[in-house]
């Protein structure tokens, strides 16, 4: 089992993703973020998640600033 670096979490009352923003879902390069079932909200997808690249793409981009990323190293 290899060792995660990163915590990515998203705050569900600031996502917007009910109103059609996938931004975090489009920007990131290694598929971390996937709307839910529910097709309401976004989740981090934990499979991918020690993929992270730390481009800082999808903090940047969130237009309500509902990323947090955490390193725990």
């Amino acid at each position: 089992m290899s060792e995660i670096f990163i915590k990515l979490s998203i705050d569900q009352k600031k996502c917007i993703s009910a109103e059609g923003c996938l931004t975090c879902v489009k920007v990131c390069p290694v598929a971390i973020f996937k709307p839910a079932a529910n097709k309401t909200r976004i989740e981090v997808n934990k499979a991918n998640e020690d993929e992270c690249t730390l481009c800082n793409l999808c903090l940047e981009q969130c237009p309500v600033q509902a990323i947090t990323l955490q390193k725990l190293y």
